[in-house]
């Protein structure tokens, strides 16, 4: 069957301009941060990178510890990942499998825990916080931030188990294979897309974290990136160049991770929606 050039020709158009339409914020943050503050605040912004003003950019950014925000940031991102994507599978595990009194009632409570804002706790958690000396703790973040994506991961967990026929546990169960090894060598392959779309889900949760640090973390040498880049507003004067070159090595990390799973994001948030 022969493709309508005309047709092969529009999809292209289409996908070159929805990629420039995506890309051109990117673009417009690497021109602003190669463009000087007293061009932006005076002449208006040139809409081309100007790729002499790198050196004085990169000075500004080394009187700051980017590197160790961004640091920070990874920690915080991967640990949120790690300890939601190991008590999601086991608790949408047993919501999947196991059928038990108050089942309903867990679920629904996870769900309630998406309306509930985060500065509507803000004040009870840093209470808690001092308590148990997690205050200033990147630690203590982590656990703050799994508090929000576990429920999240754990029902998009819980659809793709549902949607496993239990008569392939059964025969794990018949060769003696006890429960976590049939979660971690029967049930997740069978839901790795699923998995990567919760990962997704709770990477981002941590790494665009700034109201709880922002109030948790005093230390300026443990606050992640977000809250870096509002510690350049002054004032005064806010360094917009710096500001923008610094929201660009923020974001590279983080437009990498996603196209490294980008794939198996869309399958694994539906996988669960239709049994069968």
């Amino acid at each position: 069957m022969k493709r309508n050039p005309l047709l092969s020709l529009s999809r292209g158009l289409l996908i070159v301009i929805l990629a420039t339409f995506a890309g051109f914020p990117v673009y417009w943050m690497a021109s602003t941060a190669l463009n000087v503050n007293s061009q932006l605040f005076n002449t208006g912004q040139v809409p081309w990178p100007q790729l002499g003003n790198l050196p004085e950019l990169l000075s500004e950014l080394a009187q700051v510890p980017i590197l160790r925000w961004l640091m920070n940031t990874g920690l915080i991102a991967a640990g949120t990942t790690v300890l939601s994507l190991t008590l999601g599978s086991v608790l949408g595990y047993a919501l999947s499998r196991f059928r038990f009194q108050g089942r309903g009632a867990i679920g629904f409570l996870l769900f309630m825990t998406q309306v509930i804002p985060e500065a509507l706790i803000v004040v009870p958690l840093y209470a808690i916080f001092i308590t148990l000396g997690l205050l200033n703790n990147l630690w203590g973040l982590v656990l703050a931030n799994v508090g929000f994506s576990l429920p999240v991961a754990a029902f998009i967990l819980k659809g793709a188990m549902d949607a496993i026929p239990y008569e392939i546990e059964e025969s794990a169960i018949i060769d003696n294979c006890p429960r976590l090894g049939i979660l971690s060598f029967v049930i997740f392959p069978l839901i790795a897309p699923s998995l990567a779309a919760a990962a997704v889900i709770s990477f981002f949760a941590g790494w665009n974290e700034f109201l709880f640090a922002a109030t948790f973390l005093m230390d300026r040498e443990l606050w992640p990136t977000s809250v870096g880049l509002a510690s350049f507003i002054g004032q005064y004067e806010t360094p917009l160049s710096a500001v923008m070159g610094a929201a660009l090595v923020f974001s590279i990390p983080a437009v990498a991770f996603f196209l490294l799973v980008q794939r198996k994001i869309v399958a694994g948030l539906t996988s669960g929606a239709v049994k069968g």
